[in-house]
């Protein structure tokens, strides 16, 4: 078969991922996505950097999920599974499922009861999963998924799987091909803590010690735990992909946090969506609320002083695609205005928008 383009993580990185399964990869050629400036977004922030955007969103789910999945998809295939399962507040849920269907297992989702974006819980459906809705959190859900891959036999595919961190890994590979070198800083947002865990270890070994970039985390003030220095029994927050109270890796967030000189901040609701509505408005790129945590953490911390990134590269990560949750995005749209088929109606409509 020809050379279509993007060949998957694997098949670019695979000699560098400790996973077995490589020679023939469970992929549906995810990577390869874009680093987008937006100098007209650092400027209104007042960053006074190089800011870059590396949008997950164009992964196959619309998410960074998909990255790790490969690599879990591929080792649970390597190891003979038939079956995999995962926690999961959505993204996760849609590329198990996607990734599952791909190599012909099954998939069980446990999400959180009524606490997943509706584009989210249609993509594990539209893939063909089990979805199980527990009445809890998702950290219940989680302690429910590992208790029942140890018993089981079915494959645990969520970030606690090292095949998971592998694969996330590759972003990093793919920030300094890019750019030329690490940026300064990379920020990202924190929810379960598997993606920061997986770019410190892709920067490590990449780059050699002194030009390691400093990590900076975003979580939501209602779901802070790495802030708080403790659990958060009841995670409330509208940006539902780090709706997490008890990450899985909070000890490999906090070691790659204090071993870059980084930081970890928290950020109420509405300046997640204050960013999350400025990216796409003044650089034309469309996330999910969540993603705009590390951006919105940065530059709170910018506006406060307890931080300067001026004359820096700052890559801000965005891990999922805004049609991941259209309600956050009708919810604070205009309405449209309906006229009737006529030129006048439509100019005056245009004028007054």
């Amino acid at each position: 078969m020809p050379e279509l383009g993007r060949r998957g993580v694997i098949a670019r990185y695979g000699h560098r991922m400790a996973i077995d399964g490589i020679e023939a990869p469970v992929t549906l050629c995810e990577g390869g996505t874009p680093l987008i400036p937006a100098p007209r977004l650092a400027r209104e922030l007042g960053l006074g950097c190089e800011l870059v955007l590396k949008y997950e969103g164009l992964n196959p789910t619309g998410s960074f999920k998909d990255r790790g999945m490969t690599a879990a998809i591929t080792q649970a295939a390597a190891d003979g599974a038939r079956v995999v399962m995962c926690a999961s507040t959505g993204n996760t849920a849609a590329s198990a499922a996607a990734y599952a269907a791909r190599a012909g297992m099954r998939c069980v989702v446990v999400v959180p009861d009524g606490k997943v974006a509706l584009g989210k819980l249609a993509g594990a459906v539209a893939y063909g999963a089990r979805v199980v809705a527990v009445k809890g959190s998702f950290d219940d859900g989680l302690r429910l998924v590992r208790e029942a891959t140890e018993t089981s036999g079915i494959a645990l595919v969520n970030s606690l799987n090292p095949a998971r961190i592998e694969g996330q890994k590759t972003a990093a590979f793919e920030i300094c091909e890019a750019l030329g070198g690490p940026p300064d800083w990379l920020c990202l947002p924190v929810g379960n803590a598997g993606n920061i865990t997986a770019y410190w270890k892709g920067f490590r070994e990449e780059v050699s010690a002194g030009e390691l970039p400093r990590m900076l985390g975003g979580q939501a003030a209602g779901a802070a735990p790495l802030v708080l220095g403790r659990p958060v029994e009841r995670p409330d927050t509208v940006a539902t992909a780090i709706r997490i109270g008890n990450p899985a890796r909070w000890t490999e967030a906090q070691a790659a946090i204090d071993g870059s000189s980084g930081l970890v901040a928290a950020v109420e609701d509405a300046g997640i969506l204050r960013v999350y509505r400025m990216l796409a408005q003044l650089e034309g790129v469309f996330c999910e609320p969540s993603s705009a945590a590390g951006l919105a953490a940065l530059a709170g911390e910018v506006a406060r002083g307890a931080i300067s990134v001026t004359g820096r590269t700052v890559v801000c990560v965005l891990t999922g695609h805004g049609l991941k949750d259209p309600d956050a995005a009708m919810a604070s749209a205009r309405p449209c205005v309906a006229v009737e088929p006529r030129l006048e109606p439509l100019l005056e409509a245009a004028s007054n928008g």
